[in-house]
This record gives structure tokens, C-alpha cells and sequence, in this order.
């Protein structure tokens, strides 16, 4: 009934890898360049650990620990996928640090991401972070340039009031 006083609440979405952010117009991958699973940035990593970019729950890792999902308590859901094409190592250089179900804060390590291993294999290190639920986001402010992981501000996301 007093949906109008209901507030939307903001997101702040850290760098899960230290980097370099580039936009997702120039991820060489048109599901991401297109905006086909939603919208956020892409880093250039420069670093091995990924970490969560903001407190949530793990809610998804491929088998092939490419890509992981988490959802925030606003209800967003993120989708980190590090690397282009890189469904195709089965594996090779991703360790798994958290599992699916998993509740994480800020800065927790979840995977370790071997960059070099992954360049040498021929595939792109390229990591979209991508809201993939734009229906809750009302607004959503990207960051830019050099980030370092668990501490730089990639995204600010402001979430839908529900109700609203």
C-alpha cells in the first residue's frame, strides 16, 4: 500500500580481481559486448585471486569453475566469468576456493584464476562482471581504469524498491 515510501537501496560492487576495467562494448564476445546476460563492466586482470566483490551468497559455479553466480541480500545477481571462451580449459587453471551455497563478505577470496596458464592455453583473461537481473536496477554507475581487487569501486548499483 505505501510502496511510494519504500526506498531503493544502493549497491556498491567492488573489483573481484585487481586490474584494469575496460566496457563491455569492447569485450571481444558478443554475448558480452551486446549486453546479452546484462550489464556491468569487464576487467583486464593483472592479478591470480578472485574475491567477492561484495557481501552476498554464492548461488552457482560451472563445473568448469569459468564463472560463478552470487546474489546480493537487495537480490541482485552477479555474474563474474573469467576469461573469454575459457568453458573450453575444462577446468585448467581455476581453483575453486568456496563452494555453491557458500555466504561471502567482501573481499573473501572464492577462486584462484591462473592468468598466465590461461594466456598460455590461447584463451582471453578478459573478466565481465555483469548485473544479469537489470530488471531490480534502477541505476548503475561504472567505474574506470586501474582497480585493485576487494578495494576498488567497479559499480554502483542502485536497486529497485520493491513494491515499486
Amino acid at each position: 500500500m505505501f510502496a511510494f515510501l519504500k526506498k531503493a537501496s544502493e549497491v556498491t560492487i567492488f573489483a573481484p580481481i585487481s586490474g584494469r576495467i575496460i566496457d563491455l562494448s569492447q569485450v571481444p564476445d558478443e554475448v558480452f559486448s551486446k549486453r546479452m546476460v546484462g550489464d556491468g563492466i569487464a576487467i583486464v586482470p593483472s592479478d591470480n585471486v578472485l574475491v567477492a566483490p561484495c557481501d552476498g551468497k554464492i548461488t552457482q559455479i560451472f563445473s568448469t569453475n569459468h564463472a560463478l553466480g552470487i546474489q546480493t541480500p537487495e537480490g541482485l545477481e552477479i555474474l563474474i566469468h573469467m576469461g573469454l571462451d575459457t568453458v573450453e580449459l575444462k577446468g585448467k587453471g581455476f581453483t575453486r576456493l568456496k563452494e555453491v551455497g557458500s555466504e561471502i563478505k567482501c573481499g573473501d577470496p572464492i577462486m584462484e584464476f591462473n592468468i598466465q596458464e590461461v594466456e598460455k592455453l590461447g584463451k582471453s583473461t578478459i573478466t565481465p562482471v555483469v548485473i544479469t537481473n537489470p530488471d531490480k536496477v534502477s541505476s548503475l554507475k561504472k567505474g574506470e581504469g586501474p582497480v585493485e581487487a576487494g578495494i576498488s569501486v567497479v559499480m554502483s548499483v542502485k536497486v529497485k524498491a520493491s513494491g515499486a
